[in-house]
């Protein structure tokens, strides 16, 4: 690149600093994808002949061939995959080659690569949130009747169905999903033709280009598709917002895996062992994965403030936008795979759960719902149970054992009904209002999910 204009090469030094070749090249499939494309709008546009647009689709085929055999001589030289692409095409099939490069610049040439990389992906990751969708679901499914605490503040709250919990995560990387399918339309579109910021006398056929490549339309203003990162950033975005669910996931996982809750153990496939303590058994997948998330957020925080101080068109600053991406979407790759994975092979302690679930005083605001059904306020009510709950703790006891005659002392409301307040099953069952965590809720959920996820 440095001919014509320079009289001397770059020194080795500043060749290695400004080279891109050693990470852009896993962009190859997009770049030459989007060059055959380009050589058949040349063609159409009569600035190469039929002839040329064959031996240059011929040419770079075989080059793809060769990369993907890891064949192909990368040269740190030429600067990033583009030019080797183009110099090693150029080789092959002589002059036909050099005329490739007409009506286009590297600006919106990797801005095309980058959009057609960041399609790919976000259908790849929609696929991977799904299979661990479907893991979360058959999980549900198997544990439909298993009665857990569900918690705020990490503390005991209320009886949910550990189901019920299991749907939550469902709502989750759903929403991952929706997101990525909401970003989509603003990849998709083609900025190749906008060359390096003002297009070119070179008029081509950019619908025919965009045909070729799958795009559903083509950017309308030539400065904007150069300049244009924000679909990396959004894609990020998404990215980041899966690294923080796959992280309170795991954050739940490793503190009921400890031997003071003893809810679930990590299968021996997906645990580690201490380097001294012969009997540690640790969740470092799900460790990792909680570790990793903060390397997700520093990814979009990076390209962001690259983008930041930039001026409106192409600058070399944007060579920092890939390691990022490329960064995070192999770490979410990841970590959905080991999570698809790790799922199904948790050990559910049932009867540790169920013991737990079991303490009557998860049931306090069903005792003051009771009250309420009976007519009194609800604030009333609330400071009615908290007294009880006083008196039970400091007769250390439960509500359960308190008698209906010491019950009847702070209110003439209970009656001898308030018994049937203390059947957990019971409880759950009375929810049944949408997204409560009733038996017949989670079967229709699971069974609407199933139908989803088909």
């Amino acid at each position: 690149m440095r001919k014509g204009r320079f009289t001397s090469p770059a020194p080795d030094l500043a060749q290695r600093y400004g080279e891109s070749v050693s990470f852009d090249r896993r962009l190859y499939r997009y770049d030459i994808a989007g060059s055959i494309a380009h050589a058949a709008a040349l063609a159409k546009a009569g600035i190469i002949t039929a002839d040329d647009c064959e031996k240059i689709a011929a040419g770079l085929h075989a080059i793809e061939e060769e990369i993907a055999a890891g064949k192909f001589q990368w040269d740190p030289q030429l600067e990033d995959l583009h030019m080797n692409i183009e110099m090693a095409l150029t080789k092959r099939i002589g002059s036909a080659g050099a005329k490739l490069h007409a009506a286009r610049s590297r600006n919106d040439q990797v801005a095309l690569d980058l959009r057609l990389y960041v399609k790919t992906e976000i259908s790849e990751t929609i696929a991977r949130l799904r299979a661990l969708q479907t893991a979360l679901l058959d999980l549900a499914n198997h544990h439909v009747d298993l009665v857990m605490p569900g918690y705020t503040h990490l503390q005991r709250a209320q009886p949910i169905f550990f189901a019920h919990y299991l749907l939550a995560q469902m709502e989750a990387f759903d929403r991952d999903a929706n997101r990525l399918g909401d970003c989509t339309p603003r990849v998709d579109v083609l900025p190749l033709g906008s060359g390096a910021l003002a297009g070119s006398t070179i008029v081509l056929e950019r619908e025919l280009i965009a045909r070729h490549l799958g795009f559903s339309r083509v950017s309308q203003n030539s400065l904007d598709a150069v300049s244009d990162r924000d679909f990396v950033c959004e894609f990020l975005f998404c990215l980041a917002m899966i690294g923080l669910h796959l992280s309170r996931l795991s954050e739940d996982l490793i503190v009921w895996s400890t031997s003071e809750f003893g809810f679930i153990e990590f299968s021996d496939a997906f645990s580690t062992g201490s380097s001294l303590m012969p009997q540690k058994k640790n969740p470092d997948m799900a460790e990792l994965t909680r570790g990793k998330t903060g390397r997700l957020y520093g990814n979009l925080v990076s390209i962001l403030t690259t983008l930041k101080g930039l001026s409106f068109s192409y600058n070399r600053d944007l060579q920092e936008d890939k390691e990022a991406l490329f960064d995070s979407v192999d770490t979410v790759r990841a970590a959905l795979e080991v999570f698809a994975a790790m799922m199904p092979e948790l050990k559910i302690n049932t009867a540790r759960m169920e013991a737990a679930a079991a303490d009557p005083n998860l049931l306090a605001t069903d005792l003051a719902e009771y009250l309420v059904k009976k007519g009194m306020p609800f604030r009333e009510a609330h400071e009615t149970v908290g007294q009880l709950v006083r008196q039970a703790v400091e007769a250390n006891t439960t509500l359960n054992r308190i008698s209906l005659e010491n019950l009847r002392k702070v209110s003439l409301l209970f009656d001898v009904d308030v018994t049937n307040v203390f059947d957990v099953r019971r409880s759950l069952a009375a929810r049944r209002a949408t997204g409560a965590p009733s038996p017949e809720n989670i079967a229709t959920q699971i069974e609407e999910w199933r139908r989803k996820l088909v």
